[in-house]
């Protein structure tokens, strides 16, 4: 199996404050461990994105830091255990939440992300996205967690596409878990880890991680407690969705080097879809999606959207149950339902929305 989001997780063990890498001597020392992490795993990861980054990665830091190609390779060294303050017990470390409100007197600030459909993104600034993003695209990807989702295309020659299959690793995190991975696709939900186990391994704080399954087959929800997360995982139909819960301060420990995050920044603005306004000739489509959503929201939009594009009447169920999912993890209520003239920063023309109502027609057609 592709062991790159372990590669990634040594180096950045290595080259972190405490890590043991103290000058460039170091630095390039954990570099060519990097190179050769990657190396043994080249095999079972040539259809990987992030591997294929990771390589390129390395490359440019080695001439940046001018580093020989030849030289010793320094094994990272275990991750320290979380600072604990004075009088505190030590179960807080694999308790975000509680370790957050003895440090700072309150609990977390938590945001959300969700991705559904055709895909549609709600990101964490709630800017809401429609994509026509084909393959794997990471969703996610800070010090903590990797979460990579993969579209493709609902039928042949058509530019509408569906979440298919979702990735989710859970990085090495000091004494609580050890590295696990999650692996949706579609008619495979399970309510396990992919070596078959529900936790986080056999260290103390393993149980800080777990796979709980809600309805056997369609959906798993993921209790991060050591990181203050929680992930549900749907299948709808033939669409597979995907929810998040994290705190604020997690979602932002990304690098300037993991700057592609669909949930934190949408999708590149040329895979971006403009939503288009409601209309008569949509009107059957608004008639099944407002069965299930009467607030003419967002989720509404993209009901509408789905029907359109891809003819399949679990279109409503896949928004109905993003919403369904928005409404646990959204504490300011008042920002549940977003608007579409609010939540897209490029409303599409009059023109432009032609357009897309003549290609939305076509596929359905198709």
């Amino acid at each position: 199996k592709c062991r790159i989001l372990r590669c990634n997780s040594e180096f950045v063990a290595a080259t972190e404050p405490g890590g043991g890498a103290v000058g460039n001597d170091d630095y390039c020392s954990a570099l060519r461990a990097y190179s050769l992490c990657t190396r043994l795993t080249s095999r079972a990861c040539w259809g990987d994105l992030s591997y294929h980054s990771a390589v390129q990665g390395i490359e440019d830091l080695m001439i940046q830091h001018r580093c020989p190609q030849t030289g010793p390779t320094s094994r990272p060294r275990p991750q320290a255990p979380m600072s604990r303050h004075e009088g505190h017990p030590a179960l807080d470390t694999c308790s975000y939440n509680k370790s957050f409100q003895r440090r700072e007197g309150r609990l977390p600030s938590f945001v959300h992300c969700g991705v559904f459909g055709d895909p549609h993104i709600r990101t964490f600034q709630d800017d809401f996205q429609t994509c026509r993003v084909h393959g794997a695209w990471p969703l996610i990807d800070n010090n903590y967690l990797y979460v990579q989702a993969t579209s493709t295309p609902v039928s042949k020659g058509s530019n509408a596409t569906a979440l298919t299959k979702i990735t989710i690793i859970f990085k090495d995190f000091k004494e609580c878990i050890d590295q696990q991975i999650y692996q949706a696709e579609l008619n495979n939900v399970p309510a396990a880890f992919s070596d078959g186990s529900t936790n986080g391994g056999e260290r103390r704080g393993g149980n800080s991680l777990k796979v709980l399954g809600q309805v056997p087959g369609q959906s798993i929800e993921i209790q991060a407690a050591y990181i203050g997360t929680t992930v549900i995982v749907r299948q709808t139909g033939s669409f597979l969705s995907f929810s998040i819960q994290i705190p604020m301060e997690v979602a932002n420990t990304s690098t300037e080097e993991q700057d592609l995050q669909l949930c934190m920044g949408g999708c590149p603005t040329l895979e971006r879809l403009p939503f288009f306004p409601s209309s008569s000739a949509l009107q059957e489509a608004r008639i099944k999606c407002g069965k299930e959503l009467p607030k003419e929201d967002i989720y509404f939009q993209a009901c509408v959207f789905d029907v359109l594009a891809t003819g399949d009447i679990n279109a409503t169920a896949a928004a109905t149950l993003a919403l369904k999912d928005a409404r646990i993890f959204i504490q300011e209520k008042d920002k549940l339902h977003l608007l579409p003239s609010l939540s897209s920063k490029n409303s599409p023309s009059h023109m432009t929305f032609f357009l897309m109502l003549f290609f939305v027609m076509m596929f359905s057609i198709l």
